[in-house]
């Protein structure tokens, strides 16, 4: 029964991020033997202000 959580970044369009999910459900279908019923994927976009790496924000980096 995977509870698959991803956080990314904000800024994919709505097509990306069915993607992704639909994407990250094949695979774990194919690879844990999961049933699909079974999995939830859940997408959390992240606003660039609130999301850092070496202390620099992705908006402080982007302007």
């Amino acid at each position: 029964m995977p509870f698959i959580d991803i956080s990314i970044a904000a800024g994919r369009s709505p097509e990306q991020l069915r993607a992704l999910i639909d994407g990250v459900h094949k695979v774990a279908e194919q690879t844990v033997d999961a049933a699909p019923e079974n999995i939830t994927v859940i997408v959390r976009e992240v606003p660039h202000d609130l999301w850092a790496r070496t202390n620099v924000t992705i908006a402080e980096r982007n302007s």
